[in-house]
């Protein structure tokens, strides 16, 4: 029981040390608190029931005291030395395997992730002015290729007698006259339908 006195003097240091009240919402350290006594009475409990099976008595109480006072008088700063220096070194191991981890394996594959879009970035570019080399290649093609093509339809259309010409010229702008018409009558139409939509 003198022991459970100087565990509990311990474990209420630790607990205090890690909690930061100052820090938290009151709501927070209330949980926190039940719950750290919850588990402190637990722990005394069973250690009753294997001492004298559950019994409760005066000096049991004493003694938890005694045990508690002892470590505050004599074990607290030597403890609290101690806690502080664990808490000091894990960080620090914390904050060297961070950067540990940065440099073997963040930075790493962070590189390797840069290097693989630059090589998708070049070969979409050289893919790309190879297709419009090839596009401009085909339409320079297309355009020698239709000269002859051209020279002839010129050469049959001079051949055509002019009232036949005359009559096609005619038929053309009657044809674009119409589409035009068409082409407005559907900008109407899309229009009307926009407004009974908007209503």
């Amino acid at each position: 029981m003198v022991g459970i006195g100087g565990w509990i003097g311990v474990a209420l240091d630790t607990y205090g040390r890690f909690l930061k009240r100052p820090l938290r919402a009151r709501w927070v350290v209330f949980i926190n608190d039940f719950m750290f006594w919850v588990v402190q009475g637990l722990i005394l409990f069973y250690l009753l029931l294997l001492v004298n099976e559950g019994e409760l008595r005066i000096y049991i109480f004493l003694a938890v005291l005694c045990g508690y006072a002892a470590y505050q008088s004599l074990l607290k700063r030597v403890y609290l030395r101690i806690l502080e220096r664990l808490i000091q070194t894990s960080l620090s191991i914390y904050r060297l395997l961070i950067k540990v981890g940065q440099v073997l394996i963040v930075r790493p594959v962070v590189g390797l992730v840069h290097l693989l879009i630059m090589i998708l970035v070049g070969v979409v570019r050289i893919l790309w002015r190879l297709i419009k080399w090839v596009f401009q290649f085909l339409y320079s093609l297309v355009k020698i290729l239709l000269v002859p093509i051209q020279f002839l339809l010129r050469m049959i259309w001079k051949l055509v007698p002019i009232s036949i010409r005359s009559f096609l010229s005619r038929i053309i702008i009657q044809l674009a006259g119409f589409f035009g018409k068409v082409k407005n009558i559907t900008n109407k139409l899309q229009s009307w339908w926009h407004l009974i939509k908007k209503k």
